[in-house]
């Protein structure tokens, strides 16, 4: 017996109304595709995407959503996000998922 249904016996002429799911905001589609690149940094590999021409906001949400999906590590910086390692094709993926139009840059 769950908590809905314990409510609803101690007060039985209740009208429970559900509560209404705050709608996810949309993310800019844009025309020009987003440009996934590999690079070495410090002699270390990265994961570089840049492109995006819409909010910087939404850019900053994509970052924190690839950094928690695969568990890595990067930052943003300069309308670029910075992953660190090759992660090109499970990015590519992500996106593509998205909706979004991407490009391999590089090797």
């Amino acid at each position: 017996m769950d908590l809905q249904d314990q409510l609803k016996n101690l007060f039985p002429d209740h009208q429970f109304e559900e509560e209404p799911k705050p709608e996810e905001p949309t993310i800019w589609m844009q025309e020009e595709p987003i440009l996934c690149k590999y690079e070495k940094r410090k002699g270390k590999p990265t994961t570089i995407i840049s492109g995006y021409n819409g909010a910087t906001q939404d850019f900053k949400k994509l970052a924190k959503e690839i950094k928690t999906k695969f568990n890595v590590g990067g930052s943003f910086k300069n309308e670029e996000i910075i992953i660190q390692g090759d992660y090109r094709d499970q990015i590519m993926n992500l996106l593509k998922e998205k909706g979004f139009n991407v490009k391999r840059v590089g090797g």
